[in-house]
């Protein structure tokens, strides 16, 4: 048997055993209504996100996939098949010619990528709220900050910019209290330690500029194949916070951007979700109702979802019920609570006649999985116990060596390496700042003169009125030195009038008292 496919369809695998044994394959057109990949570790989960991300690329769709593992770079390269591929290929009836599709490697904190970066307005409040694990007080203070920041032309571009613009409301706490609400400074602190907290685990490396440019995760190469995104998420993973928020963040950039086009031939880009039930844990539920609005909607932007997890009951039901391919591998009940994942995941599908679901599910082996696709009308097809192909691509991760070289040639190189750091918030209200400080020093020097001036006026006032009594005594010299002399001549005479007279007497007194004796 030879397995055939059709145009607009990419190959899954082989279905086996049932009267509807045949190629298992998935319509482009219906390949942006989304899907899952579930299965416990070490089921064969990866090989499949890699077949299928080739298969996407090599029909013309571009694809973006979070390698958790570090193993799903090989896709990257052409693979070398062992005996036990070269078998499956057989058994399968398929020509097994090594192959890879173009790749570029992504990073957001550059090690092993191309830089990934937005701005904190593009971010938003709410994703932001949800990186650093905001109360409703503190998101309150900081849609506050974000206002704020957009009426005063304060442009919010990394994670300095944020912080210069919360000290500055809670600098102008009062004023902006009467417009908006209460601004705490204790609040404001409070946020300012959860950023940097997110800023010692690498998360200021995200924001910033050059921002990414949607258009470079959607290319088509010269032969019309599509790139296939990586993004290092392994160093990621151990934050999981940013890990899902930068997913979120892409996808709602995705639906903000992309126009509407309702069902296309095939996607626009396909978007692989691995460890998919990190985007719902702990969340609140209006973020939980934006996941829900953008898989819902981003559909008719061309965009498929595939969340690729462990059990499909990690994911809420709501968006769940918008998945409609679903790739089963298997699933282990030790527990209840495994049990009850595994019974959900069982009635998910469409019976097959042929096999009871739920048992098939725990006895399947590595590489196969229980699948279920969209047909034309949009309905979900029987349930087929599948083989999953061989890919193409090599299995296992690349070399430092190779992952460097393909990052050199990468069709993106030099446009997002180096961080550019545009006047912006920060700049701006430390501008501020000292042109504040450079008004208030020549405000105080302009004062200082003045004092200094009227410290002048008062010694040359001083000056003037002494010279003016000075000259007043200068103008009286010739009358009061006649007056003295004419005075002092008198004086004098009688002076001396008085002591002849005196001697006189004397005389007198002195010549009876002699002739007495």
């Amino acid at each position: 048997m030879t397995l055939a496919i059709g145009d607009g369809e990419i190959l899954i695998g082989l279905s086996q055993g049932g009267e509807s044994e045949g190629p298992v394959t998935q319509r482009l057109d219906r390949s942006n209504r989304h899907g899952v990949v579930a299965g416990a570790t070490g089921t064969g989960k990866t090989v499949t996100l890699q077949v299928m991300a080739q298969a996407f690329a090599d029909a013309g769709v571009p694809v973006f996939a979070a390698d958790v593992k570090g193993d799903l770079s090989g896709v990257a390269a052409p693979g070398t098949p062992n005996e036990k591929m070269l078998a499956r290929a057989a058994a399968m009836d398929i020509a097994l010619a090594p192959g890879a599709p173009p790749t570029i490697f992504w990073d957001l904190f550059g090690e092993k990528g191309h830089p990934i970066r937005t701005t904190i307005s593009e971010m938003g409040p709410v994703l932001l709220s949800r990186l650093l694990e905001l109360n409703d007080v503190q998101e309150g203070v900081l849609n506050i900050t974000f206002h704020v920041a957009d009426k005063d032309g304060l442009l919010l571009l990394d994670l300095k910019d944020l912080q210069a613009a919360l000290k500055y409301v809670a600098d102008h706490a009062a004023d902006i209290g009467t417009q908006y609400g209460n601004v705490s400074p204790a609040t404001v602190g409070a946020i300012q330690r959860k950023l940097l907290t997110l800023q010692t685990q690498g998360a200021e490396h995200f924001f910033g500029e050059p921002a990414l440019k949607l258009a470079d995760i959607m290319r088509i190469d010269v032969t019309g194949r599509g790139y296939v995104n990586i993004l290092a998420a392994d160093k990621l993973i151990q934050s999981p916070k940013l890990y899902s928020t930068f997913l979120l963040w892409l996808l709602s950039e995705l639906f903000e951007e992309l126009p509407e086009v309702g069902d296309p031939e095939k996607p626009k880009l396909v978007f692989f979700f691995d460890e998919a039930h990190l985007l719902f844990n702990d969340a609140p539920k209006p973020l939980i109702e934006k996941i829900e609005q953008v898989v819902r909607l981003i559909r008719s932007k061309g965009v498929g979802i595939y969340f690729v997890t462990q059990n499909p009951a990690d994911i809420p039901d709501a968006v769940l019920g918008q998945l409609g391919a679903r790739v089963q591998h298997a699933l282990r009940a030790y527990t209840p609570a495994d049990q009850k994942g595994l019974k959900a995941a069982a009635q998910s599908f469409r019976v097959n006649p042929a096999f009871d679901t739920a048992e098939t599910i725990q006895a399947l082996g590595v590489g196969e999985a229980l699948i279920s696709v969209l047909d034309a009308k949009g309905a979900p097809t029987v349930v087929q116990k599948t083989l999953i192909r061989p890919p193409a691509s090599r299995l296992g991760p690349l070399t430092p060596e190779e992952r460097a070289a393909a990052i050199a040639k990468s069709p993106v190189a030099g446009l997002y390496d180096q961080v550019q750091d545009r006047a912006s918030a920060y700049e701006t209200l430390q501008g501020r700042a000292a042109q504040a400080q450079k008004d208030a020093a020549a405000a105080e020097d302009a004062a200082e003169a003045e004092r200094q001036r009227a410290a002048e006026a008062k010694v040359r006032e001083r000056e003037r009125v002494r010279e003016e009594r000075e000259d007043a005594r200068a103008s009286r010299p010739r009358a009061s030195n006649r007056q003295g002399m004419a005075e002092t001549f008198a004086k004098s005479l009688i002076r001396t009038v008085a002591s002849q007279a005196g001697r006189e007497i004397m005389r007198g007194l002195l010549g009876g008292l002699s002739r007495r004796r």
